[in-house]
């Protein structure tokens, strides 16, 4: 049985202690938050602190606070027979600074606390700079997760930058059509057909084959008439987009 204290009381934090309290391969030890009434709903669970000298043993430390805090965090750990890993995207392994043993526990996905997830279906990448750190990683990853992967540091700094084009870059469109709808009393629910043919289709066609629309066909005429119903911001990601669009397939 793999043993694990999690470190960090956010969204990727909170969605990997349910995963771990479910899993009888895997025995949460403790949580740490500095915050303790974020972790309060645990506390019959697991072991809860937000005193950093009562941190515990365990084989796998995990690290789920934000990105800029990783490196400063990580310098005041001391556990050189363990293995501590982050959960960034972006940041490289060789920000943890310490004599321990140093990986990443990326879950690819996007978290929010009142969104329920499948781990399962949830890409888990995993990088370590020991062979038998990485062994553990993976028998830790493939205990909640049925797709996992070996993923540097430079590889997943291009994944994540990626994941912003195809998660966070789309939801924010997704607003700009809500707010478009909203002005003009139409239900967003309406388009909600739409949004989730467009995500199944890349499931079988690359987004090249996927990809429709008046810029694609270069339809001049539809694209003005958008142009002149947009404000200044939205008319700006419009053309940026249809000008890309039209680039890449004319």
């Amino acid at each position: 049985m793999v043993s694990v204290v999690i470190i960090g009381s956010g969204n990727v934090a909170f969605h990997l202690i349910k995963a771990f309290l479910k899993n009888d391969s895997i025995d949460l030890k403790q949580i740490y938050s500095r915050t303790i009434k974020n972790i309060e709903s645990f506390k019959n669970e697991t072991l809860i602190t937000d005193n950093f000298s009562s941190i515990i043993k365990a084989n796998i430390y995990i690290i789920a606070i934000s990105d800029d805090a990783i490196e400063g965090f990580s310098k005041q750990l001391n556990f050189e027979d363990s293995l501590v890993v982050h959960t960034s995207g972006s940041v490289s392994i060789n920000a943890l600074k310490g004599t321990y043993g140093k990986g990443v526990f990326y879950p690819l996905q996007t978290f929010s606390k009142n969104h329920r997830v499948n781990f399962k279906q949830i890409p888990i990448c995993i990088e370590s700079n020991n062979n038998n750190h990485l062994v553990l990683l993976e028998k830790l990853a493939s205990s909640i997760s049925d797709n996992v992967y070996f993923i540097d540091s430079e590889q997943r700094e291009k994944l994540h930058l990626s994941a912003v084009f195809v998660n966070n870059f789309v939801n924010h469109l997704y607003q700009i059509g809500n707010d478009i709808c909203d002005k003009n009393n139409i239900p967003f629910e309406i388009l909600l057909p739409l949004i989730k043919e467009t995500a199944k289709k890349i499931v079988t066609l690359t987004p090249n084959q996927a990809q429709t629309g008046p810029a694609k066909r270069k339809d001049i005429q539809t694209i003005n008439k958008h142009l002149n119903q947009l404000n200044t911001n939205q008319k700006e990601i419009y053309t940026i987009l249809t000008d890309s669009i039209i680039k890449t397939y004319n």
